[in-house]
C-alpha cells in the first residue's frame, strides 16, 4: 500500500480521538465549566451535527479544487478547533472549538475516502478506503482509553493539546506524503457536476444502507456501559477495557470488511448486515451471561466496522463521475446513523424497557438496512443484466446489418 495512506489513516486517527475522546472526559469537562452534564452533552450532539453539516457543505464548497490541498486546509481547521478547545475559558468557546473540528471531519473523511481509493488499483480501492478508517478504529482501540487516563491524570485539556500535536504531524505526513491529487474529474463540472451522482437511485440506497446499518450498531453500542453493568454485571472499573475487546472488533472487521468488499461489494454488504442482525439478537438474549457478552462485543464491534469500507466504496461506484460529494454525504450518513440509533436507544429505555432494549432497537434497524440492501443488490444485478441483454442486442442488430449489406438487402 503506498505510505500515503498512512497519513490519511493518521488524520483519521486524530478525528476520531476528537470525536470520541470526550465521552470519557465529560465529567471533567462539565465540571470545570460549571455546567450541567445534559449542557456538556451538546459538545457530543453538536459535534455529530457539524460532522453532516461539513460532509455535505465543506465538500461541496471545495469540490472543483485540487484534493490534496484540501485535506492539508481541512487539518488546519482541525488543529484550529482543538487548540481552541485546548484553551477555551469557557462553555461557548469550547463549542466553537468542537464544531470548528467536527466541520473538519466530515469533509476529510468524504475526500480522503477518494483520494485513497486513487492512490490504489481498481481492486484494491476497499482496501485502501479500510486502511484509512483504521486511523478511527485505532482511535478508539488505543487512543480513547489513553487519552482518557492522560486527561484524568493531568487535566482534560491535555488531551486536547495532544490532538493538535497529532493534526500537526498528519498535516506534514499530507503535504510530504500524498501525491498530488487533481480535483473533480473531467466529465463533473464543478458543484452541478457532483450533484449529477445524486440522480442515481443506487446512490440514495446505498446512503439509506448507511444509515440504518451503521445506526443498528452504534444505537446497542451507545448505552453499552449501562448494558455491561446494570444486566451482565461487570463492575464500572472494567468498562473501559471491556470497550477495548470492542475496539479490537472494529479493527479486525474494518480490515477483513475491506478485503472482502474488493471481491464483491454487494455480496459482502448483504452477509455482513444478515450476521450482523443475527449478533444484536443473539447479544440481547444472553447479555446476562458475562462470557457470551464479550464474545458479543468483538462481534458487534466486528461485523458492525466491516460494512464501513463497503458501503463508502458502493455510494462512490453509483457516483464515479463525482465521487467526493456523495462520498462525504454518506460520511454524514454515518452520523445521521448514529443520532438515529442513539435516539431509538434512548426512547426504549425511556419506556421503561431495560438496558438490553437499545440493543433489541439495534438489531430491528439493522435489520430493516438488510431488506433495503438487499434490494438494492438485486436491483443493481438487474440493471447489470439489462445492461448485458442491451449491448449483446446491440452487436446481434449490428451482425444483421452486416449480413444484410453483404448480401444487398433484407433478409426475408
Amino acid at each position: 500500500m503506498p505510505v500515503g495512506l498512512l497519513a490519511l489513516a493518521l488524520g483519521g486517527f486524530g478525528i476520531g480521538l476528537t470525536e470520541f475522546v470526550i465521552m470519557g472526559l465529560l465529567p471533567e469537562v462539565a465540571a470545570d465549566f460549571a455546567v450541567s452534564e445534559a449542557a456538556a452533552g451538546w459538545f457530543i450532539s453538536g459535534y455529530a451535527l457539524a460532522v453532516v453539516v461539513g460532509a455535505l457543505g465543506l465538500t461541496a464548497a471545495l469540490s472543483r479544487f485540487d484534493r490534496k490541498p484540501v485535506l492539508a486546509a481541512l487539518l488546519v481547521l482541525f488543529i484550529a478547533g482543538n487548540l481552541l478547545s485546548a484553551t477555551a475559558p469557557e462553555y461557548w468557546p469550547m463549542m466553537a472549538g468542537r464544531i470548528l473540528a467536527a466541520l473538519a471531519h466530515g469533509a476529510f473523511f468524504g475526500i480522503g475516502a477518494v483520494v485513497a481509493a486513487d492512490m490504489v488499483a481498481p481492486t484494491r480501492k476497499a482496501a485502501a478506503i479500510a486502511l484509512m478508517f483504521t486511523g478511527l478504529t485505532a482511535a478508539n482501540v488505543l487512543g480513547v482509553p489513553f487519552g482518557t487516563l492522560l486527561g484524568q491524570a493531568a487535566g482534560w485539556r491535555a488531551t486536547f493539546w495532544a490532538i493538535t500535536g497529532i493534526g500537526v504531524i498528519a498535516l506534514a505526513g499530507i503535504l510530504l506524503l500524498v501525491p498530488k491529487t487533481s480535483g473533480a474529474p473531467a466529465e463533473a463540472s464543478g458543484l452541478r457536476g457532483e450533484l449529477q451522482a445524486f440522480r442515481s437511485g443506487q446512490v440514495w440506497l446505498s446512503i439509506l444502507v448507511t444509515i440504518l446499518g451503521y445506526g443498528g450498531m452504534f444505537g446497542a453500542f451507545t448505552y453499552i456501559a449501562y448494558t455491561l453493568t446494570e444486566v451482565s454485571g461487570f463492575a464500572a472499573s472494567t468498562v473501559p477495557w471491556l470497550l477495548i475487546v470492542f475496539g479490537v472488533g472494529l479493527f479486525v472487521g474494518n480490515t477483513v470488511g475491506g478485503r472482502a468488499a474488493d471481491r464483491n461489494v454487494d455480496r459482502t454488504l448483504v452477509v455482513v448486515l444478515a450476521v450482523l442482525s443475527v449478533v444484536l439478537v443473539a447479544f440481547a438474549l444472553t447479555a446476562g451471561n458475562q462470557v457470551l457478552t464479550v464474545v458479543s462485543l468483538v462481534l458487534m464491534g466486528g461485523f458492525g466496522f466491516a460494512t464501513v469500507p463497503g458501503l463508502q466504496m458502493r455510494v462512490m461506484k453509483y457516483a464515479s463521475t463525482a465521487p467526493a460529494l456523495a462520498s462525504g454525504a454518506n460520511i454524514g450518513a454515518f452520523n445521521v446513523g448514529n443520532a438515529l440509533g442513539a435516539w431509538l436507544g434512548g426512547v426504549t429505555i425511556s419506556a421503561g424497557l431495560g438496558y438490553t432494549s437499545p440493543i433489541w432497537a439495534g438489531a430491528g434497524i439493522t435489520i430493516l438496512g438488510l431488506g433495503v440492501m438487499a434490494f438494492a443488490a438485486a436491483a443493481a444485478k438487474r440493471g447489470s443484466a439489462k445492461g448485458a441483454g442491451d449491448s449483446a442486442g446491440e452487436v446481434r442488430d449490428a451482425g444483421v446489418v452486416a449480413s444484410e449489406a453483404d448480401d444487398g438487402g433484407p433478409h426475408q
